[in-house]
């Protein structure tokens, strides 16, 4: 009862949040750069963190926040009730396209995911889930996708880890049936939920990945650091998901973990 209350709201949470969005969509933004001229903020990203944070300590002040703006962005340890949010995930999308970005939400209890949250905003489309609870595109529940081989999907991918060929990527794109990038991690793990692509290569943050291993895992996903790691949930690291037959065939062959 408790979990169904919480789902409600956050989803209330991430409605809200998106409309304010859209509203503002043709407006002026004001963006600054933080690690480079591809790494942006803009004052919607800061905006819907705030309205999101504020909703939170709301209504559960004792709760722990991590995310990614305005010194929100690094906790000790995921120990207790952990909410993990990204307000706009591809703020590079959302500046230059004005689309193709989203609202991710993870809700963890001593370091293990019990719900996960992507809102692609523009295309109005909630993929939401929980631990024993299944997935869901906004109230239709999504059926498992097949457990393909590498050679037999597309994949995701980060384009500059593509491109300078960094963990092998050059190779394992071109056993698969190729190789897709969007910008947006949400995206293209809602492709892996969707039985679009069978696996996301990438160099990640934990708000990028936390909200979707919920829902990875559910579905049967596989999912670790690159060599095999625990991911740290802090700082970027390098990020493997995939159908548990291409997870296997990525680390043994390609990353020889």
């Amino acid at each position: 009862m408790i979990q169904q209350v919480m789902i409600k709201e956050v989803k209330e949470w991430i409605y809200a949040a998106a409309e304010k969005i859209r509203a503002s969509i043709d407006a002026e933004l004001s963006i600054a750069q933080k690690s480079g001229r591809t790494d942006l903020v803009t004052n919607i990203d800061q905006e819907t963190q705030a309205f999101l944070i504020g909703k939170i300590k709301e209504r559960y002040p004792k709760d722990r926040i991590l995310a990614e703006e305005e010194g929100y962005s690094e906790l000790d340890s995921l120990q207790g009730r952990v909410w993990i949010i990204d307000p706009i995930d591809g703020t590079l999308n959302f500046v230059l396209e004005r689309e193709n970005f989203c609202i991710m939400i993870g809700f963890y209890e001593n370091g293990i995911g019990q719900l996960g949250f992507i809102y692609d905003v523009m295309q109005d489309e909630l993929f939401w889930g929980g631990k024993g609870l299944g997935v869901y595109k906004n109230e239709a529940a999504l059926l498992p996708p097949a457990n393909l081989t590498l050679s037999e999907g597309l994949l995701g991918m980060n384009a500059y880890m593509y491109g300078k060929n960094i963990h092998s990527a050059w190779e394992i794109g071109h056993e698969s049936m190729g190789v897709r990038v969007s910008g947006c991690a949400g995206l293209e793990i809602i492709a892996m939920l969707k039985g679009n692509h069978i696996g996301y290569l990438s160099n990640l943050s934990p708000w990028d990945y936390a909200p979707g291993l919920v829902l990875l895992e559910e579905f049967g996903f596989k999912y670790a650091g690159i060599n095999g790691q625990n991911l740290r949930f802090s700082g970027r690291e390098y990020f493997l998901a995939a159908t548990p037959k291409a997870f296997d065939t990525i680390q043994e062959k390609y990353l020889n973990v």
